[in-house]
């Protein structure tokens, strides 16, 4: 019999996660998608950018839809990658139907949402402790790595076959699929332990705590911080080393190894500093974020700020999921990570308005220097929160009353 929390059945858990990133994986075929479909750049961009769309939608109705069908966490993310399989192999299929195509990315990303919040959910009800902490932090880690594995496949597919060929990627969700099916167990604890042994939200928590939106609020800056550095870097490099640079795509890559480190450092990271990986986190990113204005006239600087953000990011957010099970009752589960998850991708969607709503308050163009303008308002914001986390925990010690309910330390 396998020994529970194996290798291979942690490695499992995290598998699905892997597929999470991959809606991006084609994007090195656009420019033969544009040309062989005809069509606009912004409507080739839309090939790429479509499942997230979806995944905004589909989080939020995955949960109802478990509870409408009566079908377990495992059930759901089998059901999630399978769609992610059939739909992301159709445009191999399919020769020059934009709008085939283009429906067939829509239902992509309905199958990342279907178990985008279950992926997170199992691992936080199956394991506790220090072994789910790690477990979070590795299922960021693994998102990353299957983003940049699946880069690497389609680009070499779109080398052999053509754009076509890059769709085949997603042959990879199959993959998953038998793995995850194998040696993931059942949403049932095994009949020599007690369920209450095995779930990480005690029994005792009946309501969803209000800090729940408070986490929701915060997913949704730390994204907008992040995807709009990343938006706004290559601009910023262009500014800086001519019109005629190009290499701003190879920093932009480094990025995901820095969010890499920081998700397989969190597990060890949180245990030596418990809730304090918050404040370390959040002082890191507003480091970053410093470094990223202050270079706006300093190449060396700028890419500093760009690479150090990632892996702050990743000590942070497995954080937020990983207080979940504390703040919400097991059957909510789900639920509270669906709208934590809305909250990250609408602060993914949002960031190119509020970084321009930034610059306009502040009056400064949108254009050169301008475009750094953001970074120091949200490095000063991010120092903010993390004074506000830290009153509101130990207020009481210094006479100042705390108005929500108590925080993990």
């Amino acid at each position: 019999m396998q020994k529970k929390d194996s290798i291979v059945e942690k490695l499992a858990f995290l598998s699905v996660s892997f597929m999470l990133t991959s809606a991006y994986a084609v994007q090195g075929a656009l420019p033969q998608l544009k040309v062989a479909l005809n069509v606009s750049q912004t409507q080739a961009e839309y090939l790429a950018t479509m499942p997230s769309f979806a995944v905004m939608i589909f989080v939020v109705l995955s949960p109802l839809l478990q509870t409408w069908l009566k079908v377990s966490d495992k059930q759901m993310i089998m059901a999630g990658v399978t769609l992610v399989g059939v739909m992301g192999i159709v445009p191999f299929f399919n020769l020059h139907n934009y709008a085939l195509i283009l429906a067939s990315r829509l239902l992509l990303g309905a199958g990342y949402g279907l178990y985008n919040s279950q992926a997170i959910a199992l691992i936080s009800v199956w394991y506790e402790g220090a072994t789910r902490a790690q477990m979070l932090g590795w299922r960021a880690a693994a998102e990353q790595i299957g983003q940049a594995t699946t880069l690497f496949i389609a680009g070499i597919l779109l080398t052999i076959g053509g754009w076509h060929f890059s769709f085949l990627v997603y042959l990879l969700a199959f993959v998953v699929l038998l793995f995850f099916a194998l040696e993931v167990p059942n949403d049932r604890p095994s009949q020599d332990q007690p369920v209450e042994k095995l779930t990480a939200t005690p029994d005792t928590i009946t309501k969803t705590s209000p800090r729940v939106a408070l986490l929701i609020l915060f997913a949704f800056f730390l994204v907008v911080d992040y995807v709009g550095m990343e938006n706004r870097f290559a601009s910023l490099a262009v500014f800086l080393k001519g019109s005629a640079y190009t290499g701003a795509a190879n920093y932009l890559s480094l990025m995901l190894i820095g969010a890499t480190l920081g998700g397989i450092f969190y597990g060890a990271i949180n245990r030596r500093f418990g809730f304090g990986t918050i404040y370390l986190g959040l002082g890191l990113m507003a480091l970053a974020n410093f470094l990223f204005y202050f270079g706006r006239n300093n190449f060396g600087l700028l890419v500093m700020g760009l690479l150090l953000i990632g892996f702050p990011l990743q000590l942070v957010s497995p954080m937020i999921f990983n207080l979940l099970p504390g703040l919400a009752p097991a059957k909510r589960q789900p639920l509270v990570t669906s709208m934590v998850l809305i909250g990250f991708n609408f602060g993914a969607f949002f960031s190119p308005t509020l970084a321009e709503w930034l610059n306009t308050m502040l009056n400064v163009p949108l254009k050169g220097t301008g475009l750094a303008a953001p970074f120091l308002a949200y490095g000063i914001a991010l120092l903010i929160i993390a004074a506000l986390i830290y009153l509101t925990i130990h207020g009481k010690r210094i006479g100042i009353k705390k108005s929500l309910p108590e925080m993990p330390r």
